[in-house]
Formats: C-alpha cells, structure tokens, sequence
C-alpha cells in the first residue's frame, strides 16, 4: 500500500472497499498541510470524500485515526533504523552513525508521519500495537548503544545501555526538530543535522568518558584523548562522527 500523495490516490475519492486507507492517507495529507493538530475528523473525511459519519466504521475518534498513522510510521522508523543498524556491521561505530543518520533522514522525508509519531499526543494505548511498535524501533537504538557501551576503555565504568540510548533518542529528536520539519517551523542553522547530531553525541561520548577522536567536533572540544581502541575481528580502520580507529 501506497502511502504517498503523487502515488495513485484520486484527490477526495477512493477505491471501493478501501475506506480505511482513504482516510488514513486524507489525515496524513492534512498533517503534511497544517500539523497533527490542525485538522478535525470531519477534516479527514471531507478529504477522503465521504460523509463525516463514514469514518466512524473504521475508527471511533480522530485520536484513533492518528495513532493508526503513528503506528505504521514507527513500523517504518524500526524497518530503515534496523537496516542502517546492520547487525553493527562492519563495526559498531560505523554502523552507529548510520543509525543516527537514518534517524534523521526518516524525520526529514517522512515529516507527516514523523508528527503523527512525535507530535500528535495521542496516548500509546490509543491503538492496539502503537506502544509495541514505538518499543521495537527504540529497540535498535538500545541495541546499538549496548554494543557502543562495550567499547568502553578497559577500567572505565560500562555506562548503562539504557541510558545512552535514551539521551541520543532524545538528541536526535531535537536537531530534527531544528532541521528536519517540512513546514514553516522549520529553521536556518550554519550546519547540517548530521554535523550538529555529531556535535552532540561526541560531547555526550566524551562526558561518559569515552575517548573521543577524529572529527571536527571532537577537535573544537580540546586535546584529543587517545582513540577508542578498535574491536575484536573489526575489519580495518573505520571512522565517524562517534570517533576514529587507529591504522
């Protein structure tokens, strides 16, 4: 199923039988226009054209309707998260800056379902599986940090998983709301997301205790420390905005 406007939906009609989907694709089209918050259900109906009764047999409120979008966009988050993920390959930090960048490049090409995900405030239980979904995607995440947390410097304490993984969810979520919006909140910063999310996390990194290197950021930070010391079968060097591995 399509879940683009320019991909086969006639404007304010639809397939028989495919109601569900109509209205699913008019909110995020509203969402696109005007925001989560910016369109009622009768909104959604008009756009799908049909009655304001008519979404009633496939969702009882608009809450409902947002968390079924929320749903499948954290389905699609976890999906291009575990792809760049890789099973950490070819080594962890590698693999952890595609993660933070897929983060990014979801949040800028999918801004509607971005919202419905981030910015809706619709509870999690609102819909049978969106609190399961949101897990599964912050899951690789998790994952992800407990591999980065094991590069940890022989003699420095292993900092817990779950908190790496929580404050670089909560880092990527603000620098994409800084660039990553596709409406007029959307703002102008000398430097890309990807740099600024670099920025932050060798910062963080570096407040851990972990030796961070090889990068512009890490450079502006001060003295460089020595590098994180590579892993065991990695396949050469490799290099990031999380740091470098010595040749």
């Amino acid at each position: 199923m399509s879940w683009r406007k320019d991909e086969g939906r006639t404007e304010r009609g639809y397939h028989h039988g495919n109601l569900k989907e109509a209205l699913l694709q008019a909110a995020l089209d509203l969402i696109t226009q005007k925001g989560a918050a910016g369109f009622t259900y009768a909104d959604a109906a008009r756009m799908a054209g049909v009655t304001p009764a008519a979404p009633y047999r496939h969702f009882r409120d608009r809450d409902e309707l947002l968390a079924s979008i929320a749903q499948r966009g954290f389905e699609q988050f976890e999906s291009r998260l575990r792809a760049a993920w890789d099973d950490g390959r070819p080594d962890t930090v590698t693999a952890f800056e595609r993660v933070g960048k897929a983060y990014l490049a979801f949040a800028r090409e999918e801004p509607a379902f971005y919202s419905a995900m981030f910015e809706s405030g619709v509870p999690a239980d609102t819909a049978s599986g969106l609190m399961a979904a949101g897990e599964r995607a912050f899951g690789v995440i998790r994952g992800a940090a407990e591999r980065l947390a094991a590069l940890a410097p022989p003699g420095m304490p292993r900092p817990p998983a779950l908190m790496i993984a929580l404050h670089i969810w909560s880092m990527a979520h603000g620098v994409a709301s800084l660039f990553a919006r596709g409406d007029a909140a959307r703002r102008k910063l000398p430097m890309s997301p990807e740099e600024l999310l670099e920025a932050e996390v060798l910062i963080y990194l570096r407040g851990l205790g972990f030796p961070m290197d090889g990068s512009a950021a890490g450079a502006a930070a001060g003295p460089k420390p020595p590098p994180i010391p590579p892993e065991d079968g990695a396949p050469g060097p490799a290099s990031g905005p999380w740091g470098s591995r010595p040749k």
